[in-house]
């Protein structure tokens, strides 16, 4: 699964070829995603310029002059650039072709991702709980004390939880515990300040 510096990673690689440039249209291959794929996404993409590209989560938030592609790679998914008319192989279900001769290709074999519009992307139910960033002023360990006072659940579950603090995966969570000397499976709770503040 791509975990969030991958996500940051297709971002940045995106960036310079979407932003300023106009959807000439959009070809959806295949509908069935993890949520399927709106029917009018082609109408209310095609004609638009892209704005920027932002992440937030493991979410790419490509934002258009009225509303934003929310796209999530799910297991197996990724967004490359491509020259219009190449043909697309099995699982690339979505091209999003740009003026400039490029398209945005989505491929997902398994199909766990995502590619949703919203008018208010921070406020749609899949980004407006979501947590802090990790590498954010906002994401810090008084914080992270308060949240787990009371919590019976392991720690590891608990800074896996997007609400606690975005982007955690297995591995990270792993090496992070290890570094700090806290063993994965005791309570969140039971954590000391210092040791969250540390």
């Amino acid at each position: 699964m791509p975990e969030l510096p991958e996500v940051e990673t297709t971002r940045r690689g995106i960036a310079p070829y979407l932003e300023g440039q106009r959807v000439s249209r959009v070809i959806v291959r295949d509908r069935r995603l993890r949520w399927p794929i709106p029917e009018d996404l082609d109408v209310r993409l095609s004609g638009q310029r892209f704005v920027s590209v932002e992440r937030r989560a493991k979410y790419l938030l490509l934002n258009a002059e009225v509303g934003t592609l929310i796209s999530h790679l799910g297991m197996s998914g990724n967004l490359r650039l491509v020259e219009i008319g190449l043909p697309a192989a099995k699982h690339e279900h979505v091209d999003i072709e740009l003026e400039s001769g490029l398209a945005l290709r989505y491929t997902d074999p398994r199909r766990f991702g995502a590619m949703l519009w919203s008018q208010s992307p921070l406020e749609h139910e899949l980004l407006a709980r979501l947590g802090p960033e990790p590498l954010t002023d906002l994401f810090e360990g008084e914080r992270l004390f308060q949240m787990s006072r009371g919590r019976s659940m392991a720690v590891k579950p608990f800074i896996m939880d997007n609400a606690v603090v975005v982007g955690v995966g297995n591995i990270y969570a792993t090496e992070a515990l290890f570094a700090a000397g806290i063993d994965p499976r005791r309570e969140a709770g039971s954590i000391s300040r210092r040791a969250t503040c540390a």
